[in-house]
Order: structure tokens, then C-alpha cells, then sequence
């Protein structure tokens, strides 16, 4: 029989010790011990932080949460206009006409954005003709702009349906500025004007240009 090496010994005796030290790992999973586990980074498992709704003992009425200073206003949202951010005056009733500067600017951006937001279901013609009319989508009937209704509501009534929608359409304020509203408004005033315009609407260069 061959002596066995030292080298030999060492090497058995390694693969004992990790035997072992295997066995102990596994035996030990699952059982209760009363020591805090080990943690080489625990900044995030124990952030220090208040939470919504918490409960504290530094603040006198034991709250997290902090009331706002009087007359605190998020950047962006003074709206001391009410008229030009509502649609409405200080008594609350709905404004008769828009409270915007008319020009040809203006209301040119009011046709590209009306083209681009009301015409799918209301119609380029504004007529409620569109391609949302069709039986297949199943969409109730979309009014006429051009009824005698329509152009009787006020510009700040038309203002708030597109800010905060009514019936079965959905609120457009998040997707159109506030400025980009009173310019569809414009340009909608322009669209039925000119269903029921006459010759005499036309201005005279216009008039004398189109007889050359």
C-alpha cells in the first residue's frame, strides 16, 4: 500500500472542509435567530424618509405632512385671468367673445389645430361629416356647427367643452395650450361665417382682384 503525500492530505482535506461547510449553510436556512441579519450595504433597505400619511414626533401634530404657505401657487398655474384661462368672468359666466387679439395668425393656427384635434369627428367642413360618421365606428351623432344653436353659444361655453369635454367627447386641455383654444375658436367663428357669406363679406382688393 502507497503512503499517501502530504500533498495529497491537503487536498482531501480541503474537500472535507467544504463538505462541511456546505452542510452548515444549508442546515442553518429557515431557522429563527433573534440577531438582525447582515447587511454590507443596507442604504437601501433602511432609507430615512417620511412617508405620505406617516406618523411623526418631530412636528407638533404628529404629521408628515406639511400644510402649504397661504397663498402658495405651483409655477405656471397663476391664472389671475379667468377670462383668457377659463372662459369665464369674475362672476363665473361664460364670456360672449373670446378674449384674444383677431388676426389672420391667430386664426390660421386655430384652422391647423382645428384640423388636426376637431376634424376627425367633427369634419374639416365642420358639418359633423367625418370619418368618425361612419356607421362602423358606432359614435353617437356629432352636432353641426353651422345649426343656429352652435353659433349662439357663447366663446367661453365652446372654450370650456374643450377643456374639460362634454358627453361622449374627452377633455383637450392637456393635449391643446390654452392659447391654441381661443385660436380653433376664431378659426370656428370664421368657418360658419363663411357658410353664410355673400359677396359683400369679401373685401373690396379681394373683390376687384378676382374680376381680372
Amino acid at each position: 500500500m502507497m503512503p499517501i503525500r502530504n500533498s495529497d492530505r491537503f487536498f482531501i482535506l480541503m474537500i472535507v472542509l467544504s463538505v462541511l461547510a456546505v452542510m452548515f449553510l444549508g442546515c442553518g436556512r429557515g431557522k429563527i435567530s433573534s440577531k438582525p441579519p447582515i447587511h454590507p450595504n443596507p442604504d437601501m433597505d433602511h432609507q430615512p424618509k417620511y412617508k405620505a400619511q406617516a406618523e411623526s414626533n418631530f412636528f407638533e401634530n404628529g404629521a408628515t405632512m406639511r400644510p402649504l404657505v397661504d397663498g402658495t401657487i405651483a409655477r405656471g398655474r397663476l391664472c389671475e385671468d379667468s377670462a383668457y384661462y377659463f372662459g369665464k368672468d369674475k362672476k363665473g359666466n361664460f364670456v360672449k367673445k373670446a378674449p384674444v387679439e383677431v388676426t389672420l395668425k391667430r386664426v390660421t393656427r386655430g384652422q391647423k389645430r382645428f384640423n388636426i384635434y376637431c376634424a376627425p369627428c367633427h369634419g374639416r367642413a365642420g358639418d359633423g361629416l367625418s370619418v368618425m360618421s361612419k356607421p362602423d365606428y358606432n359614435f353617437t351623432e356629432r352636432p353641426d356647427f353651422h345649426s343656429d344653436s352652435v353659433r349662439q353659444f357663447a366663446d367661453g361655453y365652446v372654450f370650456d367643452i374643450i377643456s374639460d369635454g362634454i358627453r361622449n367627447m374627452p377633455s383637450y386641455k392637456h393635449q391643446i395650450p390654452t392659447d391654441d383654444r381661443w385660436s380653433i375658436i376664431l378659426y370656428l367663428r370664421a368657418l360658419q361665417r363663411s357658410h353664410e357669406a355673400s359677396p359683400g363679406n369679401v373685401p373690396i382688393e379681394f373683390r376687384e382682384e378676382s374680376k381680372r
